[in-house]
């Protein structure tokens, strides 16, 4: 029984995002490997040469490492590095993987990653290809790589501000919330105030032109409805003598000339009386014909109200040349308008209506910019005193971080070394204030902090990164640590403290080590062991994951270089009860 099964059946470890299977081919020595993690300290060894290291790069790679296709196993056309991670449901990373069409399972996220002997490079994120970028951005909220070439993460000044804001904890929240809300409104009147000053002269412009419109249109008046009913009176004022015309013409069809006297009738109306009194002798007998003959009278009516009505309209219509010159001069003036300002007499009041809100705007500018500088000058003075504070507030975090770490690197062999935070005051307001923040390290007393990047070497800035780690443990929630030769020079009681305070980080998140040291690996929970075989001239590596007798075997090569040392045995269960105890 694995060591590790006891710490999987915890329960608030059931849902922690973590790691929980890496595959490896071709990569390095590794021609195959199985790494299955356990979620809490997990501590990778073997001889040198076996390919420990190349776990690391493999877990590199899963988060957006830099491909080397010099890497790759000699004779294998590619390598790739597939991930099984469990993450939570419905939370961030997942919501981050559903959005560019991957797949979460149950919770497990699949992310796999292959590099071409030519250098050529691919990876998938829960089934669905995407770049590689993409890996590297997730990865801020899975993993945090410490080896000899990937110290990014701490390095990276907005992380450290970001975390020594969470370090110094509740007493920054309400003062991080005001000045936040405050900045909120700072920059909405400062973005304000400055589309109206450096647009004032277009916004004077606008606002002539509106002015003009709405005069243009006052003096004209139109009314709704006004274009229509003027061009229906041009129509007929144009056309007065052929619609008289016409009129009198069809009355006469329907009635006929009363000065003309003709032999027989032939208007409308006559005829369908001749009509109907030849039907009405003889309706009596046919119920069929004597509605015929009540339809005929019907008619007849019909057509005399319509020839009434004609001579009505007749009537009516006379040439007027002097109101037809009105309609058209009344008609060319709204048409100047609709070419300017609508569609129609409709469009052009709408437009009326909605530049006269924009003018009532443009106009109050003056008083607006008055109201927004005094606005703008009160934030600016309560934005200075919240700044302030959350400097004040971080001020006193960085010390006590500071002497945190390095009482944690006198721990770790690095007695002389300092951490200092630093505090630099930024020319503008920022989302977080005006504090920007760098981690520097003195190696001894009499040396100048310089920049983690400067201050220590490959093997120091690790353990650095350690101590940083252990002191923000709890604070900065990255799920996943992944150190690489944290223990490099050290051995001995540093070495156990190296351990100790690994398992004590492995509380709260994943933790996988490389090591050789075995101080360190004894206080893992799941141990794996990268082992070579030879096969002729190339060395094949695989990963093993130790049970308890296979660990003492391993622990005792490391001890003492041979497996089956009882002198070596007996100190590997010394270190395995030292670590147990202490969990």
């Amino acid at each position: 029984m694995r060591t590790g099964v006891r710490i999987q059946e915890r329960r608030e470890w059931a849902v922690r995002p973590r790691v929980e299977e890496v595959r490896i081919q071709g990569l390095g020595v590794i021609d195959e490997a199985v790494l299955e993690l356990s979620p809490g300290f997990n501590v990778v060894t073997g001889e040198t040469g076996a390919g420990k290291t190349m776990v690391v790069t493999g877990l590199g790679l899963l988060f957006g490492g830099r491909a080397d296709p010099s890497r790759i196993r000699p004779g294998a056309e590619r390598a790739s590095v597939e991930g099984t991670l469990v993450i939570e449901p419905g939370g961030r990373v997942a919501q981050q993987v559903e959005d560019i069409g991957g797949d979460v399972e149950d919770g497990e996220l699949i992310i796999s990653r292959t590099v071409s002997a030519e250098g050529r490079s691919r990876a998938w994120l829960g089934g669905r290809g995407v770049p590689v970028g993409t890996l590297t951005y997730l990865a801020d909220d899975l993993v945090a790589v410490h080896g000899q070439m990937d110290q990014q993460r701490l390095l990276q000044p907005a992380r450290q501000r970001a975390a020594l804001d969470r370090y110094a904890g509740n007493d920054l929240v309400k003062p991080l919330r005001a000045y936040t809300q405050a900045y909120k409104r700072h920059k909405q009147t400062a973005a304000l105030l400055d589309e109206l000053t450096t647009r004032a002269r277009e916004r004077a412009q606008e606002a002539d032109l509106l002015r003009f419109g709405l005069e243009e249109i006052e003096k004209v008046d139109p009314k709704p409805g006004e274009d229509v009913e003027l061009r229906g009176e041009e129509e007929r004022l144009s056309h007065a003598d052929a619609l008289r015309g016409a009129a009198t013409g069809a009355h006469t069809a329907l009635l006929g000339d009363p000065m003309e006297a003709v032999d027989g009738a032939h208007d409308v109306i006559s005829l369908l009386g001749e009509a109907r009194a030849a039907i009405e002798a003889v309706r009596d007998f046919d119920a069929e014909l004597a509605g015929m003959a009540d339809r005929l009278a019907e008619a007849g009516y019909l057509v005399s109200d319509v020839a009434t009505d004609l001579a009505a309209y007749a009537e009516s219509i006379e040439a007027d040349p002097a109101r037809l010159a009105v309609v058209q001069e009344r008609r060319a003036l709204l048409s100047g308008l609709v070419r300017k300002y609508g569609e129609d007499v409709a469009g052009v009041l709408e437009w009326a209506r909605t530049s006269a809100a924009r003018l009532t705007e443009l106009e109050g500018d003056d008083e607006r910019i008055e109201e927004l500088t005094r606005e703008h000058e009160e934030l600016t003075a309560r934005l200075t005193e919240l700044a302030a504070e959350l400097t004040r507030v971080r001020e006193s975090a960085a010390e006590r971080f500071g002497q945190a770490v390095t009482e944690e690197l006198a721990a770790l062999a690095m007695p002389h070394a300092r951490v200092v935070v630093q505090l630099t005051r930024a020319a503008e307001f920022g989302p977080e204030g005006v504090d920007e923040v760098e981690l520097r390290m003195a190696a001894h007393p009499a040396a100048p902090p310089l920049p983690l990047t400067k201050g220590a070497s490959g093997g120091e800035l690790s353990r650095v990164m350690l101590a940083i780690e252990v002191v923000f443990a709890g604070a900065d929630p990255v799920p996943t640590f992944v150190f690489d030769e944290v223990d490099a020079g050290v051995g001995g009681k540093a070495a156990v403290e190296i351990g100790r305070r690994l398992a004590r980080l492995a509380r709260t998140a994943q933790v996988i080590v490389v090591t050789h040291l075995p101080q360190v690996a004894a206080f893992a929970d799941q141990h794996l062991v990268v082992e070579k075989a030879s096969d002729g001239s190339v060395v094949r590596s695989g990963v093993v994951t130790l049970d308890h007798e296979s660990r003492v075997r391993e622990l005792s090569r490391m001890l003492a270089g041979l497996e089956d040392s009882e002198l070596g045995r007996a100190h590997a269960e010394e270190l395995l009860g030292l670590a147990a105890a202490e969990r």
